[in-house]
């Protein structure tokens, strides 16, 4: 069932960095979804736990749990596993408790779910967990800047990195990050100058949602992009179609047809012998 494109691996991407070459990375949490966007050549997939949002209707992504992280990854693995490079997004409390919780939820995403890395957000204050992950061999993917399971201690949701004091706090967390193993980095929501200062200065390549055109690749919701997320749209957000507004005016007219007798139709019927008709209309 998956598209026939050579796989996508962790030498791919360090090769992708080394080159200039910006990888394309999104999100998905379904099977159709992650089939399209294999189709489309997309480098990376993210289940990002923002399917809490996007896809189960919660406030947050903080109730999301590993079960729910668990059951996505492995309708987008089924989807794209053989193309695109899978991340799975660890939840809240996924990991921070210890590292043996990290690496125990970490093998998760992996044996259970099939995924190539996994990805958690924080600083300094993971970087064991970074560490215990990377000796354990995962692939692991570090996120800083505005980091949704840190909303309450932010404010609601900031921009990160736009004075000098943010900016030194998150490149010292990237480099702890960089140093406890980290095979690559997510920037979320802050300045372009910020990031790209962020991106020179590490090894390890860094993408970005919302942090300018200076990193190795960007990554976008894909719920954001289409139009299928209306609650609100992020600055940094580019519009690619509005299939919200499609898939309403599709099923107001599925809804009128069917109270106006205009579906279904003849040509929607399956076939049957007349004689066969005939017998059960008789019966």
């Amino acid at each position: 069932m998956n598209e026939e494109r050579k796989k996508i691996n962790l030498l791919t991407l360090l090769d992708k960095k080394k080159k200039g070459e910006k990888v394309v990375y999104i999100t998905a949490y379904d099977y159709p979804l992650a089939l399209l966007a294999n189709r489309a050549g997309v480098d990376m997939i993210l289940v990002g736990d923002s399917l809490g949002m996007t896809t189960l209707g919660y406030e947050t992504t903080i109730p999301v749990t590993m079960d729910e992280m668990i059951s996505h990854a492995k309708a987008v693995v089924r989807a794209a596993g053989k193309g695109a490079f899978i991340v799975g997004d660890m939840p809240f409390m996924s990991y921070q408790p210890s590292d043996e919780t990290a690496i125990r939820n970490a093998g998760r995403f992996i044996q259970k779910a099939g995924c190539d890395a996994v990805k958690c957000e924080g600083g300094r204050r993971v970087a064991s967990r970074v560490r215990a992950m990377v000796d354990a061999g995962f692939v692991v993917m570090g996120h800083l800047g505005l980091t949704p399971q840190n909303m309450a201690q932010f404010g609601g949701y900031r921009v990160q990195g736009k004075t000098k004091e943010s900016y030194d706090a998150l490149l010292e967390d990237a480099l702890a990050l960089e140093e406890a193993g980290a095979h690559f980095l997510l920037l979320e929501a802050m300045p372009a100058e910020s990031g790209g200062m962020i991106a020179g200065k590490l090894r390890i390549p860094v993408y970005g949602i919302g942090a300018g055109d200076q990193v190795d690749g960007q990554l976008v919701i894909i719920h954001d992009m289409i139009g299928l997320f209306e609650q609100f749209k992020p600055k940094f957000v580019k519009r690619y179609c509005e299939a919200g507004q499609l898939i309403s005016l599709a099923l107001r007219a599925y809804v009128d047809d069917v109270k106006t007798g205009a579906f279904p139709k003849p040509e929607h019927f399956y076939e049957i012998k007349p004689e066969e008709a005939e017998k059960i209309v008789r019966s």
